[in-house]
């Protein structure tokens, strides 16, 4: 079959799939424009509009607009120039948002690095983006200082949690914004700079123009700058809000997810603005202060881990707080899956339906597909692990042959590949990389997947981790997927070992519940009755399990367990 009369069938199948009153088309409701003027527009209508509440401390959009315009004047008196790289080196803070939407005005380039980077992480960042100027957090000044002579660095910009802090916060406070305000000394102070610092006129942006470096967080090999424009932000919020979380302004959300993290810039820099709404940050992950947060400022909407939502569940205080505000939860499944008796749990404490966000990579801008909406009688659950749900709006998908690059029909395992208007434009520096994973306008992903008959995506995983077992094909992410349905398992994660007689073996390393009992015979009975006997893994018992800092199981480090 002809490209062309592919998708056209696929189209037709996935709008028969398409569940009621989802809107098939992106939605901008201020027109194509960069985000930045969606900022100026919602100051200038709501301008004391909180658009950051953060532990008591609360930033308008007038604020926020008016800070991030003289962050851009700063920027640009330190002689950053349109394209140049400016690093952005903290943790979620009001002041992150200040410096993402300063550097996109100044017509500069953020590039985030994650803040738990070490020396040699930030260094290699640092120099393969060319960035000239960071702004850090400043109690990770000594990690800068460390390799700023190996870098390009002209200018360290630095501030402290500290001074966003509220003397009568409403929730919990982390340690990190109680730490005392360090001395300046080889940095420029932010917060000060900006205060003396006037607006100046600020270049023009276009869509196309690059906006961010974001990087690739996988689990192995150095990690690849994705070149990101406006548009590919603008899109990814018009594509994927509307159909899976809705664009009421009303509403208030909650973000705790790391925002150098492209799902975390999305959820906490990216979706408030576009729809106007505020957005309740949290600086990390702690149960007591979510639920806090929830109760105090009558959150609407978040986004959680299912471990995240494992913890709320089981607390011993969740009674105390009423999360009765709650009308959408997504969710991430990366170690715990999302299950029914999740599902049930969360529904009789909220009143409302978790359900998996999407799936999505740091090439893509992460929101490629959607399962909001596919949740009648549990159908997303009922559905293979595998399960992803249907494209956005304005992205495409299809299945290939790994060798030959031909079409597959529907029903068949391939390498999933993506069109989407939100593609990177290439890796940067890499070339060679770009173009291999860059063909004809689609993303070649190197992964597994399937496309239904009903046309919904079914995400098998990356095929250099598939196993071959006794000449068939098995995928460490459906293994995790079946092995997460089990109700006495927190985690797992699923690798192969070279085996003389089967070729490779199955690995399962499995965290499971406190008090149990469960034992890895018991495992791999329940294993034989869930799954075929081939697939069946060998299963170790562990109390941890290796992570990434956006929350995925580096699985190399798992390899030296075996």
């Amino acid at each position: 079959m002809q490209e062309r009369d592919y998708l056209e069938q696929l189209r037709k199948i996935q709008t028969a799939s398409w569940p009621a009153g989802k809107p098939t088309e992106p939605q901008y409701p201020l027109g194509e424009r960069p985000l930045t003027e969606y900022l100026a527009h919602w100051a200038a209508i709501s301008p004391d509009k909180p658009a950051i509440e953060f532990y008591g401390h609360t930033l308008t959009y007038a604020e926020l607009n008016e800070r991030s315009d003289r962050c851009a004047a700063l920027l640009i008196k330190l002689g950053v120039h349109p394209g140049d790289r400016v690093a952005v080196f903290m943790p979620n803070c009001p002041q992150l948002h200040i410096a993402f939407y300063g550097i996109l005005k100044a017509g500069a380039v953020h590039a985030p690095v994650s803040p738990m980077a070490k020396g040699m992480e930030l260094s290699y960042q640092l120099k393969d983006s060319g960035a000239s100027v960071i702004i850090c957090f400043d109690q990770l000044l000594p990690v800068v200082r460390e390799v700023r002579e190996q870098t390009d660095l002209r200018e360290v910009i630095s501030t402290s949690l500290y001074e966003v802090r509220s003397d009568n916060p409403p929730i919990p406070v982390p340690d990190l914004i109680q730490a005392p305000k360090l001395p300046v000394t080889d940095s420029m102070d932010l917060m000060s700079a900006l205060d003396d610092t006037p607006p100046v006129d600020l270049p023009k942006l276009e869509l196309d123009d690059i906006a961010a470096l974001n990087y690739t967080g996988g689990t192995t090999g150095l990690p690849k700058g994705c070149v990101h424009t406006h548009r590919d932000m603008l899109y990814t919020c018009a594509s994927f809000l509307p159909v899976a979380l809705g664009l009421d302004a009303n509403r208030i959300s909650l973000n705790f997810m790391p925002e150098f993290w492209i799902a975390g810039e999305n959820a906490g820099l990216l979706f408030p603005v576009f729809s106007g709404t505020t957005l309740v940050l949290l600086a990390r992950w702690d149960a007591l202060t979510f639920m806090a947060a929830v109760q105090h400022y009558r959150v609407s909407h978040t986004g959680l881990l299912v471990d995240s939502a494992a913890e709320v569940l089981d607390h011993p205080q969740v009674g105390d707080f009423d999360l009765g505000s709650l009308q959408i939860t997504s969710c991430v499944s990366f170690i715990k899956k999302l299950t029914k008796e999740y599902r049930r749990r969360w529904r009789e404490l909220t009143g409302c339906t978790l359900f998996e966000t999407s799936f999505g990579m740091t090439e893509t801008h992460t929101c490629d597909t959607f399962t909001a909406g596919l949740q009648t009688n549990d159908f997303d659950l009922e559905s293979a692990p595998t399960f992803v749900g249907l494209p956005v709006p304005g992205t495409l998908f299809k299945v290939c042959d790994f060798a030959t690059g031909q079409l597959l029909a529907l029903g068949e395992e391939g390498e999933l590949c993506v069109s989407s208007p939100s593609l990177l434009k290439g890796y940067w520096g890499k070339p060679d990389a770009s173009a291999e994973a860059l063909r004809d306008g689609w993303l070649h992903t190197g992964d597994s997947g399937v496309i239904t008959e009903k046309g919904h995506i079914r995400y098998l995983g990356r095929r250099k981790e598939m196993l071959k077992v006794n000449g068939m094909s098995v995928f460490p992410s459906e293994l995790e997927a079946m092995l997460g349905q089990h109700p006495d398992i927190l985690a797992s994660a699923v690798i192969g070992r070279p085996d003389e007689q089967r070729g490779q073996s199955p690995v399962a390393f499995v965290i499971a519940k406190p008090q149990s009992g469960l034992s890895s015979e018991s495992l791999r009975e329940w294993c034989k009755g869930a799954m075929a006997i081939y697939k069946v893994p060998e299963v170790r018992l562990v109390d941890t399990l290796p992570m990434t800092a956006t929350g995925k199981v580096k699985k190399q480090e798992l390899e030296d367990w075996i």
